[in-house]
């Protein structure tokens, strides 16, 4: 027997008090092993995981690269058609697979299969068992062992395995299946003839519901001369697991009156729902569809397709909890959001360089830092790859280290503001004022309005009901998304101020309620400035630091003052090209004693860009003379703060 350890990493505490006390752990996802049909063939014959939180949408773990090594498990070098069971007695999880290396030995010969347990599902121990060696009387000549699965039988408490087997002597293809051992290891005793197909089988996938064993596979018709003219997915039936199976000689799947082929059948039960899920691998054409059906006779006609980031060939899904998607993506990542999520609805992750978030894609980023705590408000451009800006809502981060990160639940939404129908969730700013917090936002055309809450995370509520500034407060700009990108400074007297603009930089003073423009509205002007939009102020050791974009694509640049609303004096270049992002906005803030620069640029790849962005966070530096030094986007981003 080999053992396989991909990682040290513990149990879950939560997962062994379930198996201890017998509980029903819940169901919060699904998890995908096969092997792939793309990329690097030495790599293909591989096993490997994805994880979904809805049996459609699938993300591949370990960035799609396998999660045993085929060498260590098996005797050819490859492995095809694995197979996960979650134990029927709470005892870990099993996986089957056909032992086999066509890249290395073709398509003649395959000796058997490989047998894996796992308490955990990161760390496996393995067996191969060579059917023609270890029964040479029953499986003389063996050509081919393929797709073995196993499924528990509840009332001899054992495991049974089951495959298909074609020898030279014999071309058809028939199902054998003997029971497992107690370790998993071996057989109990040699195989047995489970079903025999009138034209063949293989890729056989058996199911228990309401007093009947539904047996899936693919399989033939044939004419008088044996010779096949349909094959698909198709069904038989038996009242107990080792049979009589009676066959169904219709086909279910949606392609057998085609010419497109399938194989790897796999059904599986979706959570909390009386619907089935019958899935299969359009080998020929690189697609996995599936149909669905309630009662495992009637499917739909019309195909569903997973959308992915990998290339499956024939696999099987089990149902996990959310502490297995979380052991899952602590080891291999990629894990699905959702199942990370925890019941407040948090999500914790971790910071391994820039962009700091990877999961979503943000923008326009304006930091707050409270007693030990960053607090990170952004905006969301929705999904990779836009080609315009697509901005619904705002989210919210926080870190005491600048590392470990939590994201907290969607604190405000564009739709949270009756008035803005413009739709468009642009860039904002939070300020913390008698005892609240403001949330100031811009809506491209429609104004800038400002939100309150009680605390950071929120959820916030619009505090007017209407803008706070509109265009007709620009009194300088002529296009309409000239009130845009506000940011709150409260200087050392406890005014607070507003600064916004495109085009041209407003400010005002906003009175002690934090909802209403105190006075007169005027504008920055000084000689060097080629204002675009993003103004951000800061104050060092008295003196005051105009930040903003700069020409198109944008740049960021500097100013410096002696008061907060000037006069200014030009700087300098602060930021270069965010390089695939026209735009860069920037938020400065000091935490823990050093300063520090967040912008975005487009360095999610391969979608990010202009319109999916993504937020980054490198030092700022001050020289002798409070000049500030060019800022250098880096990839590793921050070190760890030292506590």
């Amino acid at each position: 027997m080999k053992t396989f350890r991909t990682t040290t990493l513990f149990l879950f505490l939560s997962l062994s008090l379930n198996l201890m006390f017998g509980q029903n752990p819940k169901m919060d996802g699904y998890l995908f092993a096969y092997f792939e049909g793309k990329g690097d063939g030495d790599q293909q014959e591989q096993v490997r995981f994805a994880v979904s939180d809805d049996a459609i949408h699938w993300k591949a773990l370990n960035g799609n690269k396998p999660i045993v090594s085929s060498a260590e498990i098996s005797s050819t070098g490859g492995v095809r058609d694995p197979h996960i069971l979650r134990g029927g007695k709470k005892d870990g999880f099993y996986m089957v697979a056909t032992d086999m290396y066509t890249r290395k030995n073709g398509w003649d010969y395959n000796p058997g299969i490989v047998l894996m347990h796992s308490d955990d599902l990161i760390n496996w121990k393995s067996s191969a068992i060579n059917l023609e060696e270890t029964y040479p009387e029953k499986f003389k000549n063996n050509k081919w062992v393929w797709a073995p699965q196993t499924f528990y039988d509840t009332k001899k408490k054992k495991y049974l395995v089951y495959f298909t087997v074609r020898s030279y002597d014999n071309l058809k293809l028939d199902f054998y299946a003997a029971y497992a051992n107690k370790d998993f290891t071996a057989f109990e005793s040699t195989p047995k003839l489970l079903y025999s197909a009138k034209d063949g089988a293989i890729d056989g996938d058996i199911i228990f519901k309401d007093g009947l064993y539904h047996l899936f596979y693919k399989g033939n018709t044939k004419d008088e001369n044996g010779k096949e003219i349909q094959n698909g997915i198709k069904q038989a039936t038996s009242k107990k697991l080792l049979g009589p199976y009676e066959e169904r000689f219709d086909y279910l799947d949606a392609y057998a009156d085609q010419n497109t082929t399938v194989e790897g059948s796999s059904v599986f039960k979706l959570n909390n729902k009386d619907e089935y899920i019958l899935m299969y691998d359009l080998y020929s054409s690189g697609r996995y569809e599936f149909q669905r059906s309630t009662d495992l006779y009637n499917f739909t006609t019309e195909t569903e397709s997973f959308t992915k980031d990998f290339f499956p060939r024939h696999g099987s899904v089990i149902s996990i909890t959310k502490e297995e998607a979380k052991r899952l993506n602590a080891t291999w990542g990629g894990v699905p959001q959702a199942l990370l999520t925890e019941a407040d609805g948090t999500f914790p992750f971790q910071s391994t360089g820039n962009p700091i978030i990877t999961h979503k894609y943000t923008a326009d980023p304006a930091a707050l830092v409270e007693n030990d705590t960053l607090w990170l408000f952004t905006g969301h451009d929705y999904e990779g790859g836009q080609k315009g800006y697509k901005m619904k809502d705002w989210l919210v981060f926080s870190t005491t280290d600048t590392q470990n990160w939590t994201e907290h639940p969607v604190p405000l939404k564009i739709t949270d503001f009756t008035w803005a129908t413009s739709g468009d969730a642009y860039a904002g700013h939070v300020a913390k004022r008698n005892g609240k917090y403001y949330w100031y936002i811009s809506t491209n055309w429609n104004g800038i309005g400002v939100a309150v809450a009680d605390q950071p995370q929120g959820p916030y509520k619009d505090a007017l009901g209407k803008p706070l500034l509109t265009n007709e407060d620009c009194f300088a700009s002529s296009h309409n998304w000239t009130c845009i990108d506000p940011a709150i400074f409260i200087d050392k007297d406890d005014q607070p101020w507003i600064f916004w603009g495109n085009g041209v930089c407003y400010y005002a003073k906003l009175k002690d309620n934090m909802i209403e423009i105190d006075g007169e509205i005027k504008k920055i002007d000084f000689e060097g400035l080629d204002f675009t939009e993003a103004p951000w102020v800061h104050e060092k050791d008295g003196t005051y630091y105009l930040t903003y974009a700069t020409g198109f694509p944008e740049k960021i640049a500097y100013a410096t003052a002696n008061a907060v609303d000037g006069p200014y004096t030009y700087g300098g270049i602060l930021n270069e090209l965010a390089g695939n992002s026209n735009t860069n906005h920037q938020s400065i803030v000091e935490f823990k004693d050093d300063w520090y620069f967040i912008y975005h640029n487009g360095g999610i790849q391969t979608d990010g860009g202009s319109y999916s962005r993504s937020v980054c966070i490198d030092k700022l530096i001050y020289n002798e003379d409070g000049s500030l030094k060019r800022v250098q986007m880096t990839t590793e981003g921050l070190a760890p703060i030292n506590e």
